[in-house]
């Protein structure tokens, strides 16, 4: 476990209250949430700054999804942020999946367009054709 150090800051009641009730929601210690908030703000601040900005390059997409689905990725969040030792946002994880899903269409996508395509065989016809309502083509052997 890495080295910690205690960070005091006098906030006001309301906010003190908003912080509690989603870190209760959250499942994490007060020092689990506020490490959190902090690495999340210069996470941001460095995106902001070495190149991705929201505000000029980005375009938002917001959707609804049912609670218990977002549940799961809360917890899976939270396994992945124990299991890595770095912290897995919510973005972070749909970009991946987004990025992956486009991904693999594209290789897909890349595959069929290279796939040699098959010369189209024409239909079969018969040697000899005689019509239908004709004697046959040889009377002489016909029995």
């Amino acid at each position: 476990m890495a080295t910690t150090k205690n960070l005091c800051a006098q906030i006001p009641i309301d906010l003190h209250e908003r912080v509690s009730e989603e870190r209760e929601r959250l499942g994490q210690t007060t020092s689990e949430y506020i490490a959190n908030l902090i690495q999340d703000y210069y996470n941001m601040m460095k995106n902001q700054k070495g190149g991705f900005q929201m505000t000029e390059k980005g375009r938002t997409m917001a959707f609804q999804i049912p609670e218990e689905l977002f549940q799961r990725i809360k917890r899976h969040l939270e396994r992945e942020t124990l299991r890595t030792g770095k912290k897995l946002t919510q973005r972070d994880f749909v970009l991946n999946l987004i990025t992956q899903a486009l991904d693999e269409s594209d290789a897909e996508n890349t595959a069929e367009q290279n796939a040699p395509t098959e010369t189209p065989v024409a239909p079969r016809v018969a040697d000899e054709t005689v019509p239908i309502d004709t004697d046959t083509p040889n009377e002489d052997n016909a029995v």
